[in-house]
């Protein structure tokens, strides 16, 4: 058998290692041709990168809300519904307990309502708070609240502060974290609903009461800011109902408190210092409470 003659480098090793410096070789050689022949790319793609996006206003405070059947004391209803001490013992219970309102979604909003009748008056206490979400990227959760508390306040007749344009200085500086905008306001202002009515006899005892200092107004130490609204109203001649509410914005929570006596069968309408401050005490201690 006649041997094949021996060639130097066509061993089996040897040939493998040859492929692979061939290889390496080509590769480098085209990474090198790929990242040399896109330079304007790369540049614009790091330029890219590097620019500032839209600012983004801040979230509100406040995440989620209380169970607002609980948050009322015992002692505080029994002072705003007296006519539940004469009910039977089940029926007392079950209206200090309340009724929860129905809403979809009770970290967006939440609400209560208590009840309690006599033969002679009759008393209402609704709450009813909303926690308000901007999704405007560009306008914070507090300034959205602020534009729904406004349209609440300019419903209820009372007037809001007129705020002056705007120098070029300031309008190139942004306005403080949680401080409602002047946009808003005006936004707020220019969709409000009209101002109700009063309603009642010929001789509304309520047009009075600018005299006394217990007419619908602006609220100081209350939240952010707050409101009074006092209606009173006449079905008849011996019954009278006056309506209180007391409305305050804490960040991008709104509550509001509604408080209702209806007498019957007397000429005397229910005193409008008295509900005043039963409704201002309940927001104080709910203003405490979005404070924990």
């Amino acid at each position: 058998m006649q041997r094949k003659r021996y060639a130097p480098g066509r061993t089996g090793s040897a040939a493998r290692t040859a492929v692979a410096l061939a290889l390496g070789l080509g590769l480098g050689a085209g990474l090198t041709a790929c990242s040399g022949g896109t330079p304007a790319d790369d540049i614009a793609v790091d330029a890219k990168a590097g620019q500032a996006s839209a600012p983004v206003a801040p979230p509100g405070r406040y995440r989620t809300l209380f169970e607002p059947c609980g948050a009322v004391p015992q002692a505080t209803l029994k002072d705003l519904l007296p006519g539940a001490a004469a009910l039977p013992d089940t029926e007392r219970d079950k209206a200090y307990r309340g009724i929860a309102a129905v809403t979809y979604d009770t970290d967006r909003r939440v609400g209560c309502t208590w009840k309690a009748d006599t033969p002679d008056t009759s008393h209402r206490l609704s709450l009813d708070i909303e926690r308000v979400v901007s999704y405007d990227a560009a306008v914070s959760d507090d300034d959205r609240a602020q534009e729904v508390y406004v349209r609440k306040q300019l419903a209820a007749g009372i007037p809001v502060p007129p705020t002056a344009p705007p120098s070029p200085t300031a309008t190139a500086t942004a306005p403080p974290t949680g401080s409602p905008t002047t946009s808003a306001t005006a936004t707020a202002a220019a969709t409000a609903p009209p101002a109700k009515t009063p309603t009642g006899g010929p001789a509304d005892p309520s047009a009075t009461e600018s005299a006394t200092g217990l007419e619908p107004r602006v609220l100081e130490g209350l939240g952010d800011i707050a409101f009074v609204d006092d209606v009173l109203s006449t079905t008849g001649a011996n019954s009278h109902q006056r309506a209180v509410s007391v409305v305050f914005r804490t960040s991008n929570v709104i509550v509001t408190i509604s408080y209702r006596e209806q007498s019957t069968g007397s000429a005397e309408a229910p005193d409008s210092a008295e509900l005043q401050e039963k409704a201002r005490n309940l927001a104080r201690q709910l203003a405490e409470r979005l404070e924990e």
